[in-house]
């Protein structure tokens, strides 16, 4: 009996010991989990229902050069309703839910009636949602006033009301530049310059905290005032808006007449290489032109007769050719080795000059004088030399990915496939490839007396009004040739507008320069069943004292005419008309001729006082005045006559012959008419004629040319 008790005690201590262990174990957990361990079970229990969120930043704007806003962020906002809100009391509910309903319905949903809308608010009362959508792109009018509703005005706490900020991007001027100026979306690649300035243009994303909900919804916790980022920094472009808008409405006009695939157009300021207007349009769907593709920086193609002007350059720099120089255009056919080239016509023209072949685009004739100067005694490398001296071979460095790679043979690369024929194709723009961009800096290098400045698109760029980065012109080179030598291109690109391939474009009262090229694009393919060429004209205006280079690209022009004098030209002498018209202060400084007749198309027509005036100082030029007035004109005489008169005064159709259309559709409007006009340049015809009653309504007709 006793070992039955010691053994029963012995079993007791043995359950007593293990449950105190266990006690004590339990107590040490207790105290590890809240004491030592406690913030770390704590935060992980908050991140089951508590969490932040990144919150994208106000993305900075695009900005025109003269400020105006070409790519910006609008704020829009989804809205939801938090039905178990704090303060969102029962009796506040019921009081407020009818009057609810009726804003709700007229002025956010007006697809519903005022019954339904009551009925879909208690019925989510009821449900306890805490996160129910109200609306979806509200605007920030549309915000403010929704905060004014019954319930919603208590705030969020108590009325429940969630902000959800989005942020879209829109384009003021819609699809001016749209292409430079780029895209930014979701699930979609970002392009022009939204993509090369996104580290400034994103800003500095904030933080939202939220909490999780019944059914798994996030709803925030703090109000919308605490979640701004950092806004973005905003990028100022050298981009004209009045010049952007000429090229974009000048290209889609020519495009549209020649039928062409797609085209470009840039236009450069000559002394500093800011790109002030850069077009391009496409039309790959056959459904109308867009900007599809940014031909201008990225397509890279063998530029046809506009490269002669690099060769030329080398001719006159190595002493291989001088402006006079003899040579044999063939009547317009030339035998190199085994292969055939022509001119674009058989001119019949035989012992010319070096002039003349550039000023009428012959192929064989500066084939010829390459291929006898360089393609001797080892020179082919000395020709390539100098057009890498003209950085032809490098990008220009656009702020812009994609730039197509200029290709620029090499005899000493094997990978290049130098051949006999090289040379000669070569210096007529064939077994290279140029973008248009790229073309147009040697160009404007001409135009600039030998500078070649690199292009670029972003003057500075601003944070809170402040400069975070400026960036300053770049000179590529100081010399890409002799002066010499640039004052003999410059008149060979002034005489192809005054004799050669674009002298049909010569303007009457400015000059421009240039280059006309024409480039078969699918020579190397014997199953073509059309030919295809792309049309080109580059230069820059005025001729005299430059102010802005351009180039015009056609891309498989149908009707019309293919040639560059015939398809790009036009555009391009558009261009020049519009921004000579624009900016009145170019004109002044072009050459002018000694005497003004008044029968004549004259230089100013009918134009405001005051820019007259302008005009005349500029020139430095004295001249009688003879009437009193507003409105003046340059009249006929050796010495200037200035004739003034007061014809808006008149209730009578004014003589617009010579004026620009600004000026006439101010005029015109200011009495009432309606105006509506063919052409560019100034009136040249009126439909209805000077002197006749104003008949306020009616609209007239004018002629510019």
């Amino acid at each position: 009996m006793k070992e039955i008790k010691k053994e029963l005690l012995i079993r007791v201590y043995i359950v007593a010991i293990v449950m105190v262990g266990i006690a004590f174990l339990l107590a040490y957990k207790a105290v590890r989990i809240s004491v030592i361990e406690g913030e770390q079970w704590r935060s992980l229990g908050d991140s089951l229902y508590l969490k932040y969120i990144p919150v994208v930043a106000d993305r900075g704007d695009i900005l025109a050069s003269d400020g105006s806003l070409m790519t910006t962020s609008l704020p829009f906002f989804d809205l939801h309703v938090d039905f178990k809100a704090n303060g969102l009391r029962e009796d506040i509910f019921k009081a407020n839910v009818d009057s609810l309903a009726y804003y709700l319905s007229t002025y956010v949903n007006r697809s519903v009636s005022k019954t339904q809308m009551r009925d879909w608010l208690i019925q989510k009362r009821r449900n306890g949602d805490r996160y129910a959508l109200l609306a979806k792109d509200v605007s920030i009018r549309e915000l403010e006033q929704i905060k004014t509703f019954p319930i919603f005005r208590l705030g969020k706490n108590t009325g429940g009301l969630i902000v959800d900020r989005q942020h879209v991007r829109v384009k003021p001027y819609k699809l001016l530049a749209s292409r430079t100026l780029g895209l930014e979306r979701e699930n979609a690649q970002t392009i022009g310059l939204e993509r090369t300035f996104d580290d400034y243009l994103k800003g500095e994303e904030g933080q939202r905290l939220v909490q999780r909900v019944t059914g798994g919804a996030w709803i925030p916790v703090s109000n919308l005032d605490d979640l701004e980022g950092h806004r973005g920094a905003d990028i100022h472009t050298t981009i004209d808006p009045e010049i952007q808008d000429i090229a974009e409405y000048a290209l889609l006009e020519g495009l549209e007449k020649s039928q062409a695939k797609k085209g470009t157009a840039v236009v450069m300021d000559v002394a500093t290489g800011a790109i002030l207007a850069i077009a391009n349009l496409g039309n790959p769907n056959g459904s109308g032109y867009s900007e599809d593709y940014n031909y201008a920086v990225g397509f890279s193609a063998e530029p046809g007769s506009t490269f002669k002007l690099a060769s030329v350059i080398a001719l006159l720099e190595d002493h291989g050719a001088d402006l006079n120089t003899v040579v044999d255009l063939g009547g317009g056919t030339g035998h190199f080795f085994d292969r055939t080239m022509k001119d674009s016509k058989q001119h019949g023209i035989y012992e010319s000059t070096l002039t003349e072949a550039f000023e009428i685009s012959s192929n064989v004739g500066i084939a010829r004088l390459v291929q006898e100067y360089y393609g001797r005694d080892g020179r082919a490398g000395k020709y390539v030399d100098r057009i890498h001296k003209m950085h032809l071979q490098e990008k220009t460095g656009i702020e812009l990915d994609g730039e197509g790679a200029p290709m620029i043979k090499d005899p000493a690369n094997k990978e290049d496939r130098w051949s006999g024929t090289t040379l000669p194709w070569m210096s007529t723009g064939y077994e290279c490839r140029l973008t248009p961009l790229q073309i147009l800096r040697l160009y404007n290098a001409v135009a600039n007396n030998g500078k070649m400045m690199k292009p670029y698109l972003v003057s500075k760029i601003t944070s809170e009004g402040k400069v975070v980065k400026r960036f300053y012109p770049e000179t590529v080179s100081d010399h890409i040739a002799s002066d010499l030598t640039i004052q003999k291109v410059q008149g060979l690109l002034k005489g192809v507008v005054e004799r050669g391939t674009a002298k049909n474009a010569k303007p009457d009262y400015y000059m421009f320069s240039g280059k006309t090229g024409t480039a078969r694009t699918d020579y190397y393919d014997p199953t073509s069943q059309r030919k295809q060429y792309t049309a080109s004209f580059a230069g820059y205006f005025p001729s005299d004292k430059p102010k802005y280079s351009c180039i015009v690209m056609v891309y498989d022009p149908i009707e019309g005419g293919y040639y560059g004098s015939t398809s790009a030209l036009p555009i391009f002498r558009k261009i020049a008309d519009r921004c000579m018209g624009i900016h009145r202060g170019l004109l002044a400084s072009s050459t002018m001729p000694d005497t003004l007749s008044y029968d004549d198309k004259r230089l100013a027509g009918w134009s405001q006082k005051d820019e007259l005036y302008d005009l005349m100082d500029d020139l430095d030029l004295d001249s009688e005045v003879d009437g009193q007035g507003e409105w003046a004109r340059l009249a006929n005489g050796k010495n200037l006559r200035l004739e003034v008169q007061d014809i808006s005064s008149e209730n009578r159709i004014p003589e617009l012959y010579g004026m620009g259309i600004r000026d006439a559709i101010y005029l015109l409007e200011n009495k009432g008419m309606h105006v509506r006009y063919d052409g560019v340049g100034r009136v040249k015809g009126q439909s209805v004629k000077s002197g006749q009653p104003i008949e306020k309504g009616k609209t007239i007709h004018l002629t510019l040319g």
